[in-house]
């Protein structure tokens, strides 16, 4: 009796834990976010001398009182806000769907680019930029992330059919798959980009990750991409758990490995693809964020994903406001600071797992 009232206990102190984890996270998320908003040149925190604008300015123009001039409420709900938001969620799903696919192939180095989402983006990407869709005002805005996101999804399908052996998934060969698939494309890409002349520097800055086209049709599109992904590899946190165990002891446990290999990898695709249609490619979210996590939470998937998504949205929520104030007024692409942050972790998870620290 003693040791199953201990084990209660131990049960509801965990829970606890985990809630109050998650309800830290939350909070931390919308503190970046209000902050995030008020970093700028015009703002009441900014780099430089950015343009007097006083917090009761700043916050009147963000909840819509009157006598605020024009320009400040649009600067706040047409560019700030929507930007702000868009990194969260492009981070939530990068996060979110590394976790997927470090479950899936057993493997903390996975992420969500290994299947060549990030190649097939850009290669929709580019073929816009060299048709000179792209620099169409209106029509190229709308019609460069549809082509990114549509060459992104056949590029995962690719990858797929041939990671698939008689309706069996075989990671392994999924992932050499990714490998000579992507390698590939990005030399299509880099052919087109030979010939690209004035769109050059337009793709170049899109390879390397930017949130500076973020919209509200951007938004919505990565609400939807988020919502379905993150809650789809939410409900199937047990089954994630039982695959870590191998996929005999999965299969025992009542779970069909292949098929959920494959929801998984469909909603880590889908999920990675969005973002990459609106943003560009950005490096290292998915696999630094569900590690660093993991380290922390433990492997449960159940407090694992919502963790893992919620981390990720406020890194690269902070990591644009470094990115677009650091050099102000110039911008720097995010890719460049979510890389210098992923390669030595990237590094450090090499030689961890080298020396045996990575069980």
């Amino acid at each position: 009796m003693a040791g199953t009232e201990d084990a209660e206990i131990d049960y509801h102190k965990v829970m606890r834990e985990r809630l109050f984890l998650l309800m830290a996270l939350v909070l931390a998320l919308f503190g970046s976010a209000l902050v995030a908003t008020l970093v700028g040149t015009i703002g009441p925190i900014g780099p430089g001398k950015p343009e007097l604008v006083s917090y009761g300015e700043a916050f009147s123009a963000i909840f819509g009182s009157d006598g605020v001039p024009t320009y400040l409420h649009q600067v706040f709900w047409h560019v700030r806000i929507p930007r702000v938001i868009l990194a969260g969620l492009v981070g939530a799903a990068l996060a979110c769907a590394g976790t997927a696919m470090q479950a899936v192939f057993r493997n903390p180095m996975a992420d969500p680019f290994i299947v060549g989402v990030s190649t097939g983006a850009s290669l929709g990407a580019v073929a816009a930029g060299l048709a000179g869709i792209a620099s169409v005002a209106i029509i190229g805005s709308m019609v460069t992330p549809a082509l990114a996101f549509t060459t992104a999804l056949i590029t995962v399908l690719v990858v797929y059919r041939l990671g698939v052996v008689r309706g069996k998934v075989y990671v392994d060969t999924l992932l050499l798959s990714g490998v000579a698939i992507a390698a590939f494309l990005g030399a299509i890409v880099s052919f087109m980009i030979y010939f690209t002349q004035q769109e050059y520097h337009r793709i170049i800055f899109w390879l390397l990750g930017s949130m500076s086209l973020a919209s509200w049709p951007a938004v919505a599109v990565l609400v939807v991409a988020v919502s379905i992904g993150s809650v789809t590899v939410f409900l199937f946190s047990r089954e994630l758990n039982a695959l870590l165990l191998g996929e005999e002891t999965a299969h025992n446990l009542g779970t069909n490995p292949d098929s959920l290999k494959t929801l998984m990898l469909l909603m880590a695709a889908v999920m990675t693809a969005a973002a990459v249609a609106f943003t560009g490619v950005i490096g290292f979210v998915g696999l630094i964020i569900p590690h660093m996590v993991r380290l922390i939470v433990g492997a449960d998937h159940r407090i694992l994903v919502p963790a893992a998504t919620l981390t990720g949205a406020v890194f690269l929520i902070w990591a644009d406001t470094l990115a677009r104030t650091v050099i102000a007024p110039t911008e720097l692409p995010v890719g460049i600071i979510t890389a210098l942050c992923g390669g030595p972790f990237f590094l450090y998870l090499l030689r961890r797992s080298k020396t045996g620290g990575e069980k």
